[in-house]
């Protein structure tokens, strides 16, 4: 009875902590996202579209383009920065394995034998003697009782370091998501440009033919040859450079996917000539400041951080307190291999060992100061996180309330210098003008045509940015409200939701 009340105050014990209570760091940041006129747009459509938090959007849902939906899934499968994280989770897993086993004893089973022979002097009977033992049983080595919680303190910093590593792994996966679809949206953009260059030098090369035949027959001067000729070779340069673009933006998605392309992924994409404007939602409600952090994971593997931190304190002051270690063995032991299992053979042994720090040249309290520095450095860290996303987040509706209205402009500027050039080719067909304003006009209506296709593909991956920047991407289709708020209560508890 004395035995199962000693065991019985030592488990008691063991579940003692002197780490300190973990709260959660109040956010520094404003409990609103900014207003202006920057974010008019995005401001009206977080009121409309309220109904389902974007971090819950699936990704399959907020990709509409099938071609992109495949590349991402192909990208989940074989991206290597992806497996290099769930790798690491894995490692981290078996660490806080490791460390979480030191709180049970370990018990193994072992044999030995020894032979010892004394020469006469030394031995008791005044002759020479040889003296054999043989052992077998079971042992525990050396089992430190948790008093203070030192063990499980360590192995809860450990469990923290664990789920961080998870969180990043999320965070992996949806920039790794984020990456694709803009690396694919440049890549049509890129294809697109290359479509309207070729287009343009076509046109130029015909103008640059009409100008040296008029130039020949002496009605052109050589500065009508040589504006041509500018026109021309800036296009045939915009072509080199464009097609070096499209086959840059085209090896950047196949590092992304993670493996060659197939044959009929590379056909479609070689047919995709054009941006898609309607591939991803025009607008995105933002929610509220609040709602980052638990819809971003690169926040809670900060904040996992930080208990992990806050968890080591725990072990550091346990270092102050005495260490108790349990060493015991029992078995049956004989002079003889045969006599092992007789009667009478059992063995046991018992070593219980106490050590109290008395003077350690201040190295325990050093320690301390490192566990409660480092505290201070992850909560800092934690901060600045919420911090970088509430900025991302403002950045990307700022684009959301804005790009729109400056396609619409540069729209309308494409259309106003399009009526510029057939007026000035109607003028110079007729005789009025020159070819010179021909020229003129036909570089401006280019360059807004390269500009319009250069803005419609900022506000995709602006858009993109906005999905990632919310939490979106780390599941496959979207979470219905119920599997939401089980999904939210789990990651404000310290659970991880599942990735699909």
């Amino acid at each position: 009875m004395n035995k199962l009340y000693v065991v019985a105050l030592s488990a008691v014990l063991t579940g003692c902590s002197l780490a300190p209570t973990y709260e959660r760091p109040e956010a520094p940041v404003s409990p609103a996202y900014p207003t202006g006129d920057a974010y008019t747009q995005s401001g009206q459509s977080q009121g409309a579209a309220a109904q389902a938090p974007v971090a819950d959007i699936g990704w399959r849902d907020f990709y509409s383009d099938p071609l992109l939906q495949n590349l991402i899934s192909m990208a989940l499968t074989a991206n290597r920065d992806l497996r290099v994280a769930a790798l690491n989770v894995e490692e981290a897993r078996a660490q806080y394995r490791i460390q979480r086993a030191d709180l049970l004893p370990s018990v193994g089973v072992a044999g030995e034998g020894s032979v010892q022979r004394l020469p006469a002097d030394l031995s008791s009977t005044g002759s020479r003697s040889i003296s054999r033992s043989y052992q077998v049983g079971g042992a525990v080595s050396a089992w430190e009782l948790d008093l203070f919680g030192r063990i499980r303190s360590l192995s809860d910093q450990a469990l923290e370091a664990y789920l961080a590593l998870d969180e990043t792994r999320i965070a992996t996966q949806l920039s790794l998501i984020s990456e694709t679809a803009t690396a694919y949206l440049t890549l049509r953009a890129d294809q697109e440009l290359l479509s309207l260059t070729q287009s343009t030098l076509t046109s130029q090369q015909d103008s640059y033919q009409l100008t040296k035949q008029s130039y020949d027959a002496g009605v052109a001067t050589e500065l009508d040859l040589s504006q041509a000729e500018v026109s021309l070779r800036t296009a045939q340069r915009d072509l080199s450079t464009y097609t070096r673009l499209v086959a840059q933006a085209r090896n950047a998605l196949v590092l992304l996917v993670g493996q060659p392309l197939p044959d009929d992924v590379v056909a479609q994409l070689d047919q995709a000539k054009t941006l898609p404007d309607g591939i991803v939602p025009e607008s995105l409600p933002a929610g509220l400041p609040s709602d980052l952090l638990v819809r971003r994971p690169d926040i809670r593997a900060a904040e996992h951080q930080l208990k992990g931190a806050n968890a080591y304190i725990g072990a550091a002051r346990a270092a102050f307190f005495p260490t108790i270690s349990l060493t015991g063995s029992a078995g049956t032991a004989s002079a003889s291999l045969g006599g092992l299992f007789d009667a009478g053979s059992g063995a046991w042994s018992f070593a219980p060992s106490i050590t109290m720090p008395i003077f350690a040249g201040g190295s325990l309290w050093a320690g301390l100061d490192v566990a409660k520095v480092r505290k201070n450095i992850q909560i800092a860290t934690y901060e600045q996180a919420i911090q970088t996303a509430f900025r991302e987040v403002a950045d990307a509706l700022a684009g959301q309330g804005t790009y729109q209205t400056q396609i619409v402009a540069q729209q309308q500027l494409v259309a106003a210098y399009q009526r510029a050039y057939d007026l000035s080719r109607q003028r110079f067909d007729q005789g009025v003008d020159d070819y010179l304003s021909v020229l003129d006009s036909q570089r401006s209506l280019y360059a807004a045509q390269q500009v319009l296709v250069e803005t419609r593909l900022s506000r995709l991956s602006n858009l993109v940015t906005l999905y990632q920047v919310l939490g979106g991407g780390w599941t496959e289709k979207t979470v219905a409200a119920a599997q939401d708020a089980s999904a939210a209560d789990a990651v404000q508890g310290g659970a991880t939701p599942a990735v699909k």
